[in-house]
């Protein structure tokens, strides 16, 4: 299998750093002890500033319960995408305007993700559109960033409506072509 959107999202990752080293400032969270990450760099009071980064998932979780659930061929690429980094969401710019990549935090993040994955992709069903599963937020609330798991075309959707548009052939290809904001 190859693993394009794994590199694409390691590429991502780098030029996010080289941009936090270059402009001379870190990546910022509220540390919160009830909520455990290994991306914390620091430990602190509950709701203090402390510094973050995206760390790599050494064991991967594993999307095959989402897959079983669904009873559905998961799409390689969004697998991928969510077993690279334990990681807080990642603001980017695409062409089309920023957006939010859709990382996970933890092991009980990719739970709840998945959960939510269930239930979006039993809506598509139920309105007898095709099957996406999101991985990143628009500045509008109510438009998202999925790939069609027929296709592993990214595409625009908004909630409840079938997607609209394609801005890239698979997934590799879309975060190849974003440039990290901080």
């Amino acid at each position: 299998m190859e693993q394009k959107t794994t590199k694409a999202m390691q590429s991502f990752v780098a030029k996010l750093m080289d941009k936090v080293q270059r402009d001379n400032t870190a990546l910022m969270i509220e540390y919160d002890e009830q909520w455990p990450s290994e991306c914390y760099q620091e430990r602190r009071e509950s709701g203090s500033l402390v510094r973050w980064q995206p760390v790599v998932q050494n064991e991967p979780q594993d999307w095959q319960n989402l897959a079983s659930a669904l009873e559905l061929d998961l799409h390689e690429s969004v697998s991928q995408f969510f077993q690279t980094y334990w990681s807080h969401h990642l603001k980017a710019m695409h062409s089309n305007g920023p957006i939010e990549l859709i990382q996970v935090w933890n092991a009980e993040d990719a739970q709840r993700l998945q959960q939510n994955m269930v239930g979006h992709v039993l809506m598509k069903r139920r309105l007898q559109h095709p099957e996406t599963l999101f991985f990143a937020l628009t500045e509008q609330e109510d438009v998202i960033l999925s790939v069609e798991n027929q296709t592993g075309a990214v595409v625009v959707e908004q909630l409840g409506k079938k997607p609209t548009q394609i801005i890239a052939q698979d997934l590799a290809s879309f975060i190849n072509s974003l440039n990290p904001l901080i």
